[in-house]
């Protein structure tokens, strides 16, 4: 009977990143997997480090803000830890959506169905297409502006344009200096993919822009293990204008000839060609620049899918680098 080999190691051969800039991290979890920690007086934050969300406490009751999924039942338990030692009523009667995304939202059910849900009118529409039940259609929509008053305290709900989404809007508490804009600007780190995935790429470059215009000290942006301040929202903004150089300067550099003269009837592969270059070209010298200063910087993947995403914006959107036929 013949002998068998041993399995080969089936263990995949894992890239190597630098190590994730101190400032970039947040405090400790405790043992259920959660941080809540106070941002101003009665307003709180809560992470499981890589999703965020945030509640006011009052004396009517909990106004929350987004229920990401990953944070889940611990949102309960941050807010009945709150509770119980600023000696209020932990009950959740409102519910803001930032935006109509799961990865924000899909807790939204947790809270019973005897809650007030609050999002901009596109939210409304974009959940009732999506029928997801775990992220109820909010009863009181908006187009432009919501000021929204619950047990003393007020907060400024506004809608600018879309950005990372068609709906996503600006969370302003006035009272306790903060601001919370999701899924823009991950303190400390850079986007992932495309942008952190966003759909309207000029509304997304031009967000901080408008963030910076309220006045606000903590920054609550959605992701990752802690708050950001406005010296964030800046570096976040000289990585982007270094991509956006970066990308003027290749397409401006990177010939697509040889790509179409190689390929020729298969202009699909000479495209491919082409764009890889300009991207990579784009890339290397902003992956370098932030490698060790924005976590993640190195991890290939997210530098070069936001900068594909930015140089497809700059010809698609602002029509820089097409080529014309003579």
């Amino acid at each position: 009977m013949a002998s068998s080999s041993p399995p080969a190691d089936s263990t995949p051969l894992l890239p190597n990143y630098v190590p994730v800039p101190e400032a970039a991290l947040g405090p400790a979890l405790n043992e259920q997997g959660y941080f809540v920690g106070r941002v101003e007086r009665n307003l709180f934050w809560v992470t499981d480090g890589t999703y965020q969300s945030a509640f006011l406490a009052t004396p009517d009751g909990v106004v929350l803000f987004d229920a990401p999924p990953t944070i889940g039942h611990n949102l309960r338990r941050a807010v009945d830890e709150v509770a119980a030692a600023e000696g209020v009523a932990n009950t959740v009667t409102h519910l803001v959506y930032s935006h109509h995304h799961a990865d924000h939202a899909g807790a939204a059910n947790l809270f019973g169905d005897d809650i007030v849900r609050i999002g901009h009118a596109e939210t409304r529409r974009l959940l009732l297409r999506d029928n997801d039940p775990t992220r109820p259609a909010p009863q009181i929509t908006f187009e432009d502006r919501h000021p929204l008053q619950v047990g003393g305290e007020r907060v400024e709900l506004a809608y600018h344009g879309p950005n990372h989404s068609p709906d996503n809007i600006y969370i302003h508490f006035p009272d306790h200096d903060a601001l919370m804009l999701i899924d823009i600007v991950n303190s400390g780190w850079v986007p992932i993919y495309n942008l952190n995935l966003s759909e309207d790429v000029p509304g997304y470059i031009g967000a901080p822009d408008q963030a910076m215009a309220y006045p606000w000290k903590h920054y609550i942006g959605g992701h990752l293990g802690r708050l950001g301040t406005r010296d964030d929202l800046v570096l976040h903004q000289q990585y982007i204008a270094d991509i956006v150089d970066s990308a003027h300067t290749a397409l401006a550099s990177v010939d697509p000839t040889p790509y179409f003269r190689k390929y020729g009837a298969n202009p699909w592969a000479a495209v491919d060609g082409y764009l890889d270059a300009v991207t990579s070209h784009a890339a290397a010298p902003v992956i370098a620049k932030y490698t060790g200063v924005l976590a993640a910087a190195d991890v290939p993947a997210f530098t070069t899918s936001t900068t594909f995403t930015i140089l497809q914006s700059i010809r698609l959107d602002l029509g820089t680098g097409s080529q014309v036929h003579p």
